[in-house]
């Protein structure tokens, strides 16, 4: 399971990595009108590289504290992804859909959030295997 873990954690980061380079390509923080705060989308993936690194010091050493400290990580990039997939869903329909974020393709979109859920869900449960040993 902890393995799996990484892999879903990579997977997720590999789609994370081409949103982000699909925004950027399309003008990024530079376009006139986005939803998105340019705190969220540094601090997103600054956050779940961070987390990666935990988790990596977890499978590296087996100590429990490492495992709940990448799924306290996995909250934060969560909660940070949740602010842009509502900012991103309201731009979608809306009138003023015109910022870097609407070039996303939907299924990339939703592969990410899928496979970060499925991160976090994996890490959960490894925590709490490994902290009842």
């Amino acid at each position: 399971m902890e393995f799996a873990a990484l892999v879903a954690w990579v997977l997720a980061a590999v789609a994370g990595g081409y949103l982000l380079v699909v925004w950027s390509a399309n003008g990024g923080r530079s376009t006139k009108v986005t939803r998105f705060p340019i705190l969220v989308v540094v601090a997103h993936p600054l956050a779940a590289v961070a987390g990666l690194a935990v988790w990596i010091a977890y499978l590296a050493t087996g100590t429990a504290g490492y495992a709940w400290g990448a799924f306290s990580a996995l909250v934060v990039v969560i909660l940070q992804g949740f602010v842009l997939l509502t900012r991103w869903l309201v731009g979608r329909g809306g009138r003023h859909a015109r910022g870097a974020e609407q070039a996303f393709p939907a299924a990339a979109v939703v592969v990410h959030g899928l496979v970060a859920l499925a991160t976090l869900v994996l890490v959960f449960l490894t925590a709490l295997k490994v902290s009842r040993v």
